[in-house]
């Protein structure tokens, strides 16, 4: 069987949750809208709030695992920002001036409660502020931004790596495939491909961070991912998923697509 589109994500705000979808629209600055609108940024960064900043800047999973209980959902049309734990909810606020400053201490108040946090000790960082337009795609882990792809045939090879169950939400790709062997998507780079409507060009290898040390439903850093990667199954640098570029123009991804090889 081909390979072919298995699951959908799109991540409202930089380093927290994903949702979940069946459509995903790329645009053709190579980002998928609606991914990365949001950030929550530390008191002593620079940047300005409509620029691209490195994620150490902000609250996210790389520095903050207990990010990964919360859940969230940004209504596009309403500007609003859902923040739930469990059955509570945390935060239910619009992206006006008010808004944005209650989610802020919201989040802050949640972190310093955790063990393991980038504020205790740091008050320099605080307050913090909500970035971000909502519209924009423009807080991803690089300047550039890009599609992420994974198959789940890499995932299955480091489950067994690990001998325990890995989520593929530790990876926060946008698309998942089926279909694939172990790793062979690494062997992409360099080629084009058709997925829906949208033909990319496959730019490099994602190399991970600490983030995907973080249980998607416990926050606890689990798993040795980035040495599994590593000293297990022989990498040179922790690598999980690829990153791609739309070639002309954008378009729509769904559930099911056929992943077909250009060239």
């Amino acid at each position: 069987m081909p390979p072919r589109v298995a699951a959908l994500y799109l991540y409202p705000v930089k380093g927290f949750t994903p949702e979940e979808r069946n459509t995903l629209t790329v645009l053709d600055e190579g980002k998928v809208a609606g991914d990365r609108v949001l950030g929550i940024r530390f008191a002593d960064t620079e940047a300005a709030d409509d620029v691209w900043s490195n994620k150490t800047g902000m609250v996210a999973l790389v520095n903050t695992p207990g990010l990964a209980r919360l859940r969230v959902s940004f209504e596009e049309k309403a500007f609003r920002l859902h923040i739930s734990l469990g059955n509570a909810v945390l935060v239910d606020e619009a992206l006006n001036p008010e808004g944005r400053k209650r989610i802020a201490a919201t989040v802050a108040d949640y972190v310093l409660q955790l063990d393991d946090n980038p504020l205790s000790g740091h008050p320099e960082r605080l307050p913090l502020r909500v970035i971000g337009d909502g519209l924009t795609p423009r807080y991803h882990d690089d300047q550039a931004g890009r599609v992420t792809l994974h198959g789940r045939g890499s995932l299955q090879a480091l489950t067994a790596a690990l001998g325990a169950e890995v989520s593929e939400l530790r990876f926060r790709s946008n698309i998942a495939v089926d279909g694939l062997g172990a790793w062979e998507e690494q062997c992409w780079v360099g080629r084009k491909i058709l997925i829906g409507d949208v033909e990319f060009d496959v730019v490099k290898p994602k190399t991970r961070c600490l983030a995907t040390h973080a249980n998607p439903q416990t926050g606890e850093r689990d798993l040795p991912i980035l040495t599994t990667l590593t000293q297990k199954i022989g990498q040179e640098n922790p690598t999980f998923a690829v990153a791609m570029f739309p070639r002309s123009s954008g378009g729509q991804i769904h559930v099911g697509d056929q992943v077909t090889f250009l060239d």
